[in-house]
C-alpha cells in the first residue's frame, strides 16, 4: 500500500503544478478577483510543500518497509499479496461504506468549471473602505491615537493628516514625549497598529515571502538597537530621560540647550531655566519622580537599598515599543504605494456628496455581480458585453477608475471642459488647465521645441505657438551674441586707474562718473 501512497503523492503533486499554470495563465481586472486567484495559488503552493515532505518521508525513513512490500510483490506467490491486499480494501468499505472516492482530475479545477474553491471567503477578508486591499482602513486607529497621552488636548490631526504621519515616532511630525511612550495605551497602540499593517499585507501578499521580509526587520532592529541608533531610543534620548538636567540638545531638531529632565522640557537660556526650578509645576513633577524612585527601591542580599533593576525594566520596556515602532514604519515603506492611494482616495471622497458615495458603492457591488456573472458563464467576453448596457454619457465626461463618468460638478471644477490647443505638440489639445500647464515638462512638447532647434525648453513654458517660439529662441540667440561681442570673446573688460588699481570697465566708467578717480 505505500507504493500506492506514494503513487498518489506524485499525481497530486502534478495536479497541483497544472492547476497553479492554469491560474497564472490568466490575469483578472478586477482586484477581488487577483486576489482569490493569488489566495488559491498560496494553498496549492503549502500542499505542495506537505505532499513532498510525505513523499520524501516514504522515500527515506520507510525504505524498509517500501522494500519488503515490492519484494513481496516481485518474489513469492504474486496472487497471494494480491488477494491479501484486496481483503484489505474490502474490509475498509464495509467498515466505511459511503466513503466518497476522490478524484484528483476534478479536484483542483477552477470554480467557474466546477471545482471547489481553495481561498476561502474573499469578502469577509476586508472590509469595505479597503476595497479588496486597494486602501488601508485606519479609522479606529485614528481614533485610538487621538486619546493617546501627550495628543490628547492639542489641535486635532485630521484622517488625511494621520495617514501622513502615522508612521513618524519622532519629532516634529510626532510631539508625544519619552514618558506618554511608557504608557500602557500607547504600547497598546502601537501594537494594534503594527498588527493591523502585519495583517494587511499578509492578505494582499500571500504569494510574497514575508516571513523571510519580517526577518530583515528584526534582524535591522537588532543591530540599531545594539549600536544605540534607533532614532528616539538612542543612548542621548536615555541620558536626559533617566538624568537629571543635561546639556545638549533635548529632543531631534533642537539646539543646545538645558534639559529639565523632572518636567521633560529644555530650556535655551540658563536665567530661564533657574527661575523654573521655583516654579510649582516643576517642584510637583521633581517630588513625584522623586517618590516614582524611593517606591521602587529593591534591597539587595546585604541589606542595600538599590533601583538598579528600574532602570533595566524600563529599558526592557523601551525595546518592546522602539521594535513595535520600526516594525510599523518598514510596513509602512513597503506599502508604500497602498498608502498613497488611500491617501488619494480619501482626498477623492471628501469632495463628494453622501449621495455619490452611495452611487459609487452601488456601482462597485454592481461590477461584482456582473463579474461573477460573466466568470460562471464562461464567456471571455461577457465581463465586457454584460455591463448591463452602454454607460449612458451625453455629456462625453471622462471617466473615473471604475469606469464609469465622473460627477459633473468635479468636471465644472477642474475646468475640463476648457479646451487648450498646443501648436508646438501637433496641434494637440489638452481638457483643462491642469493637463496644459503639466504639458509643458512632457515629452510630447520637449520633443516638439527639439524638433525646431530649440534646446533650452525650460524658457518656454505657456509658449504653444511655433512662429512665437521661433521668435523667442532668435531674441535669446541675439542677445548671446550681443553679450559675447560685448565681452569681446576674451572675458570682463579691465581698466587700470592712476595708481595701478585694475577693475571692471563698468566699476571704471561709475567711478570716474562720480569723480572718484
Amino acid at each position: 500500500m505505500l507504493l500506492d501512497e506514494l503513487r498518489y503523492a506524485h499525481e497530486e503533486l502534478e495536479r497541483l503544478e497544472q492547476a497553479i499554470a492554469d491560474r497564472v495563465l490568466e490575469e483578472p481586472k478586477h482586484i477581488r478577483y487577483r486576489h482569490f486567484r493569488d489566495l488559491e495559488i498560496s494553498n496549492f503552493l503549502s500542499r505542495i510543500e506537505t505532499q513532498s515532505q510525505r513523499a520524501l518521508h516514504i522515500y527515506k525513513d520507510e525504505q524498509e518497509a517500501r522494500t519488503a512490500e515490492v519484494q513481496s510483490i516481485s518474489t513469492g506467490d504474486t496472487y497471494d499479496e494480491f488477494y491479501k491486499q484486496l481483503a484489505g480494501i474490502k474490509d475498509f468499505h464495509k467498515r466505511y461504506p459511503n466513503e466518497p472516492v476522490e478524484n484528483l482530475e476534478r479536484a483542483y479545477k477552477k470554480v467557474e468549471d466546477g471545482g471547489p474553491g481553495f481561498a476561502g471567503n474573499i469578502d469577509s477578508m476586508f472590509t469595505g473602505e479597503e476595497a479588496y486591499g486597494r486602501f488601508f482602513d485606519l479609522t479606529m486607529m485614528h481614533e485610538e491615537y487621538l486619546n493617546l497621552p501627550g495628543v490628547k488636548g492639542v489641535k486635532k490631526t485630521t484622517y488625511l493628516q494621520y495617514l501622513n504621519v502615522f508612521d513618524k515616532f519622532t519629532p516634529p511630525a510626532c510631539n508625544i514625549s519619552r514618558q506618554d511612550k511608557m504608557t500602557e495605551q500607547y504600547f497598546s497602540y502601537v501594537g494594534s497598529l503594527a498588527q493591523y499593517l502585519d495583517s494587511f499585507i499578509r492578505r494582499t501578499k500571500p504569494l510574497e515571502d514575508l516571513e523571510k521580509l519580517f526577518r530583515s526587520f528584526d534582524e535591522e532592529f537588532e543591530q540599531a538597537w545594539e549600536r544605540a541608533v534607533m532614532p528616539g531610543w538612542d543612548s542621548k534620548h536615555a541620558d536626559q530621560a533617566n538624568g537629571g538636567a543635561a546639556k545638549g540638545p533635548a529632543t531631534e531638531g533642537t539646539g543646545e540647550g538645558v534639559w529639565c529632565a523632572d518636567c521633560e522640557k529644555e530650556f535655551k537660556n540658563d536665567n530661564v531655566y533657574k527661575a523654573h526650578l521655583t516654579g510649582k509645576k516643576h517642584i510637583k513633577n521633581a517630588q513625584a519622580r522623586e517618590n516614582g524612585a524611593s517606591d521602587g527601591d529593591v534591597k539587595t542580599s546585604n541589606g542595600i537599598t538599590t533601583s538598579a533593576s528600574i532602570p533595566a525594566l524600563a529599558r526592557l520596556k523601551e525595546r518592546a515599543v522602539a521594535e513595535r515602532e520600526h516594525r510599523i514604519q518598514k510596513l509602512a515603506s513597503t506599502m508604500s504605494t497602498e498608502r498613497e492611494d488611500t491617501r488619494v482616495n480619501v482626498e477623492r471622497k471628501a469632495g463628494m456628496t453622501d449621495r455619490e458615495r452611495q452611487q459609487e458603492l452601488a456601482a462597485l457591488y454592481a461590477e461584482d455581480d456582473v463579474i461573477t456573472t460573466a466568470t460562471a458563464a464562461g464567456d471571455a467576453n461577457a465581463a465586457h458585453d454584460g455591463d448591463d448596457e452602454k454607460v449612458y454619457n451625453p455629456l462625453k465626461l471622462p471617466l473615473a477608475w471604475d469606469g464609469k463618468p465622473i460627477p459633473f460638478w468635479l468636471y465644472k471644477l477642474h475646468g475640463l471642459g476648457v479646451e487648450f490647443p498646443c501648436e508646438i505638440c501637433g496641434n494637440y489639445v489638452y481638457m483643462g488647465r491642469r493637463a496644459f500647464d503639466k504639458h509643458f515638462s512632457e515629452q510630447r512638447h520637449v520633443y516638439g521645441l527639439k524638433c525646431l532647434g530649440i534646446t533650452q525648453t525650460g524658457l518656454f513654458s505657456q509658449i504653444t505657438g511655433i512662429e512665437e517660439a521661433q521668435r523667442l529662441w532668435e531674441k535669446i540667440q541675439r542677445d548671446k551674441r550681443l553679450v559675447e561681442e560685448r565681452k569681446g570673446g576674451k572675458g570682463v573688460e579691465e581698466m587700470e586707474d592712476g595708481r595701478g588699481h585694475v577693475m571692471p570697465r563698468k566699476v571704471y566708467d561709475d567711478l570716474a562718473k562720480a569723480g572718484l578717480l
